[in-house]
Parts: structure tokens; sequence; C-alpha cells
């Protein structure tokens, strides 16, 4: 049975999840993120519950969609966070300013399986004392995939999220994402390994680049958005998107903020919404998903 048919559509519907990332890595954040919440623009969040600004976001993500993002690198240079773990030595996920590394290659040569499995434990109960029902877990930064060794640690993950009872960001397949078609055995493989452990997975994830590039403004964006989003394949695909506000606090934190701040615009674009009801996309959330994986009704 695909997903769709588990959730309750046809085969060929094309259901579509937007997800802003990393609610909770600031003020900015949370300004962003919060409002496309209130508004229904987009489907979910999820929380960074490393970050300073996370009990905030927490607290304004009451009755929303918001899942946990399982956070071990810590890019930014001049604003940085470390593990939440007290109870137990977690001395492979840091470097030695005390942080998470600042690039996933350095968390995956580093890092030991058992102090990845404490780590993200950890953060998923702090979210749920921070007050927060997780409808989901993902990945900052794409740490735990492997993608810069080979290294993954999803035999980790995987058992974690089906003793919580939580979906995982993955994807069924690479189609359609620009990834080497040599790679989409490993796909499989790892799609494999989830259904084995319980755990409900994408049909496909897409996203546009990070980073703003040369001559990039908000309407060359929104195009490529609207590219995206006509491009959709049958089954279920998250995008997920930083829409943040672009504040004297985000620039000072991080070098191209000006797209952060374009993205907050999208999902509530005109233009946007019109391309979703045009195409026929349905809109879900991380929560009928997290419904499928535990047996109940969508």
């Amino acid at each position: 049975m695909t997903l769709a048919s588990r959730l309750g559509h046809a085969p060929d519907d094309r259901l579509l999840i937007v997800n802003a990332d990393d609610y909770g890595m600031s003020r900015s954040a949370n300004l962003g993120i919060t409002s496309l919440l209130r508004a229904g623009a987009i489907s979910s969040a999820t929380l960074m519950t490393p970050c300073p600004w996370a009990p905030q976001a927490a607290a304004e993500a009451k009755g929303f969609d918001v899942g946990v993002h399982l956070t071990l690198t810590s890019e930014w240079e001049g604003y940085r966070w470390g593990p939440v773990t007290r109870d137990h030595p977690v001395t492979t996920l840091v470097d030695e300013s005390g942080c998470f590394p600042r690039d996933c290659a350095s968390f995956e040569r580093a890092a030991d399986p058992d102090e990845v499995r404490i780590e993200i434990v950890n953060q998923i109960r702090k979210a749920v004392a921070l007050g927060l029902d997780p409808s989901h877990a993902d990945n900052h930064m794409g740490s735990l995939y492997g993608l810069a060794t080979g290294r993954h640690f999803l035999d980790v993950v995987l058992p974690v999220c089906a003793e919580y009872g939580l979906p995982f960001r993955l994807p069924r397949s690479l189609a359609g994402t620009g990834a080497p078609e040599e790679l989409e055995p490993v796909a499989r493989a790892l799609a494999a390994a989830a259904d084995e452990a319980g755990v409900v997975i994408l049909d496909h994830l897409w996203s546009l680049p990070f980073h703003q590039s040369d001559g990039e403004d908000y309407d060359s964006l929104k195009k490529d958005m609207i590219e995206l989003l006509r491009a959709l394949r049958p089954g279920v695909t998250e995008i997920y998107i930083h829409p943040f506000e672009d504040t004297d606090e985000l620039r000072a934190i991080m070098p191209g903020a000006a797209k952060r701040g374009w993205e907050l615009g999208l999902f509530t674009d005109p233009d946007v919404r019109e391309v979703l009801d045009a195409e026929d996309v349905k809109m879900i959330g991380w929560l009928d998903l997290r419904a499928a994986q535990r047996g109940q009704r969508p």
C-alpha cells in the first residue's frame, strides 16, 4: 500500500508538506515561522532544542504541527550551540570550544553512535519537557545521513523514532532531486530499513538551494519555487524552507540573511497559492504521517 493510500488519498494524488526548519534558532526564526504557522501557510516546523530561543518557540508552537530538528552541528561564526545532554559524557560530539562541530564531515568522522543516540533522545525529551507533542523528527544540515563521508547514523535514529512513534525525514526515492542515479539503490535500502523499523518516511524530499546566488532576488526565488511545485510527483513530498524575519539579529548571525526573508514571503504570496490550487496540490502535515505510523485514522 502506498503512503498516499494509507493517508486516505488516491495513489496519484500529489500531497505536499511544507516544513519550516530551524524553529528556535533565533528570535528572527521564531518571528517568521510562528507567523506562517498562525496563518496556516505552511504545514509544520521543526524545533532546534539546543538553541537559546527554543523555549520561546515551543511556547508559541502549542496547537501546531511541530517536530524536533535533531541538531548535531553548529555552523555559524560567533553564534553557536552544543549538546543538551548533561547526565552523560558526549565528548565525541563537540569541538574544542564545547560546541557541536561546524560541518557534517567533522561530525561524521568523530561521533560515537552511542553518544549520538543519547543526545538525540535527550533532544526529543527536552522538546517534550518544553511542552511540545512532537509530530516528527528531521535533521539539521543532514548530519545523520552520511552525505559528507558516507558514514551515516540512520541505524541509530530509526530505532529512536520507532520508540517515540515519530516519522522521520527520509525520502523513499531520490528522483527529481538531481542526486546521482547510482545513489538510488542506497535510498531504497535505507527506505527498507525504515519500513522494517516501522518508521513512516516520505516518498520525495525536495528543496531549493540554501545560499543566495549571484543575481538572485525574491522574484527569481519565487519563480524557482513555482517550477518546483509544478513538477511535484504523485505521493507525499516535503519541501523544507527557512522563513525568517530579516532583522539586524539575523544579519549579525549569517551571511545571505535576505534570502531567509524572501522565503518568509513565498507561501503567503498569491501567485504561489494560485499555483497550488491550479495544480490540485493537497497540503497535508506530519501529524497525518504520525497518525499512520501509530495506527490511527488520518
